[in-house]
């Protein structure tokens, strides 16, 4: 009996570490409509475009992204937003199915602040 009690409390445990990791994360735990874009550059744009939208990450630079304070005044909005909706290339996957148009209108105008910075 005492390795059952044993067992589970280091279960029990473990199931906590891992939700106070969880919380650490930017928008964890919160239904994908609830996130912000800010939340949502962090997590999905952030890793090829950079925090600041440079572009000067590894994956970025083997990619090939132009820093948004390049390419600002190249795009519309709605083309943006038409390139988050369905991908670009193999280096860039389609969010429409993952997120709503509002989400992506306001990634976009989110992205789109950081050339503003």
């Amino acid at each position: 009996m005492g390795r059952i009690v044993r067992s589970w409390s280091i279960v029990a445990g473990t199931l906590l570490v891992a939700a106070a990791c969880a919380t650490w994360v930017r928008g964890a735990g919160q239904p994908l409509a609830a996130r912000s874009a800010e939340d949502i550059y962090l997590d999905k744009c952030a890793v090829c475009h950079g925090q600041d939208g440079a572009g000067k990450t590894a994956k970025g630079k083997k990619a090939k992204v132009k820093d948004i304070r390049e390419t600002i005044d190249k795009m519309s909005v709605d083309e943006m937003i038409k390139v988050v909706e369905d991908g670009k290339g193999k280096n860039m996957d389609s969010y429409k199915k993952e997120y709503t148009p509002e989400q992506i209108k306001a990634l976009v105008e989110y992205y789109r602040s950081l050339a503003k910075k």
